[in-house]
């Protein structure tokens, strides 16, 4: 399956299980690869043939900078969902990374979760 990839896109949210974290905020970044056949936009050059990425980046942004969340888990999948059912596409990785975690002691360069959907065929 072809796919259509964007990377490092970063945003300033309101997100964590602290409530320092969602009083304060701080960035997170977000990877996608999303899966569909690119065969007929490849031959077509019509953009109306593959994924708008400006609408895919919007509802990425939409979500990250919403409501407060406590769980990268719920990002993540809150983002697969909304892609899934708003874009015509096979499947989707998403993965959600913060960079500052809060944790005493900690020297890392970020904490992330990554989850893998598919479009339901039922």
């Amino acid at each position: 399956m072809d796919k259509i990839q964007l990377q490092g896109m970063i945003f300033y949210g309101f997100h964590g299980v602290g409530q320092s974290e969602r009083d304060l905020g701080q960035r997170f970044i977000v990877d996608l690869e999303m899966e569909r056949d690119l065969h007929i936009a490849g031959l077509s050059d019509d953009p109306e043939d593959t994924v708008n990425y400006s609408l895919v980046y919007t509802v990425v942004k939409n979500i990250l900078e919403g409501p407060s969340r406590k769980l990268l888990e719920n990002i993540a999948e809150t983002i697969a969902q909304k892609i899934l059912n708003e874009f015509k596409i096979h499947s989707i990785k998403v993965i959600v990374k913060k960079p500052e975690v809060p944790m005493k002691g900690s020297i890392l360069e970020y904490a992330s979760v990554q989850i893998e959907r598919m479009r339901n065929t039922d």
